[in-house]
């Protein structure tokens, strides 16, 4: 009788262990969900962050350049005139597409560097960062000063203060001149072609400002991209730890 009892335990213990050898061979499933999913494919991800990007772009392009238009800082000739906003129709697609670029560039850079961006890492503060922007636009062409240098200078230290206060990384500031410095040649060459003209230009065919607001647009535009590619890189750490 004994002897029964042993074998019967021995069988139990014996059966439990496959159980749980089979249990932990079994390999942990990710979590299930629309967007995870769809977000665990690099190049999905990468045209989901560009194509948001650039609307993000568009829709700050109509908004801030109707603001220009109105305050007659820029004049386009009125055979360009075509679209609801009272712009040319080819601004919103070039700044949107400036915009993706700028967008997926920034944490790219970030990577290359081995140093990821970690300051103020949260939508409120992109947010915060987009107004600021839109300030910097509207004093620029609402604000009335003394003289353009007043003008140029107060703008230059607004953009640098929008920098330091939601950015602080050498990749960012470096990128955000460079970029600033491109997009202000490739402007005096449209404005210089007859494309469209400022109204009281003061540095050779533009406005002296105009590079402060290039820079404060590149600095807003590096800050979405990053935090839209903060949740791939969450996504990857996750699927890493599981493995």
């Amino acid at each position: 009788m004994s002897l029964t009892l042993t074998s019967m335990a021995d069988s139990t213990v014996t059966s439990g262990q496959q159980q749980q050898r089979s249990g932990s061979g079994q390999t942990p499933q990710p979590p299930k969900g629309p967007y995870i999913s769809v977000i665990t494919n690099r190049t999905t991800n990468l045209v989901i962050r560009g194509a948001m990007l650039f609307s993000v772009g568009v829709f700050l392009a109509l908004v801030l350049n109707l603001l220009q238009v109105q305050r007659n800082v820029t004049l386009f000739p009125p055979d360009v005139i075509s679209s609801i906003f009272s712009s040319a129709w080819w601004v919103p697609p070039c700044c949107g597409t400036a915009s993706a670029i700028i967008g997926l560039l920034y944490p790219c850079i970030d990577s290359r560097l081995g140093e990821p961006h970690k300051f103020k890492r949260e939508w409120s503060s992109v947010m915060r960062c987009v107004a600021v922007f839109v300030g910097i636009n509207h004093a620029s062409a609402k604000v009335d000063f003394a003289n353009n240098v007043q003008l140029s200078l107060t703008l230059a230290a607004l953009s640098i203060g929008l920098w330091w206060t939601f950015d602080r990384s050498r990749s960012g500031f470096g990128l955000g001149v460079g970029i600033a410095l491109l997009a202000t040649l490739a402007t005096q060459l449209l404005v210089y072609n007859g494309v469209f003209q400022y109204t009281s230009p003061d540095f050779l065919y533009i406005r002296s400002w105009l590079p402060c607001i290039f820079f404060a647009g590149v600095i807003t535009m590096g800050n979405i991209g990053r935090q839209l590619a903060l949740y791939e890189y969450k996504v990857i750490q996750e699927k890493t730890h599981q493995d």
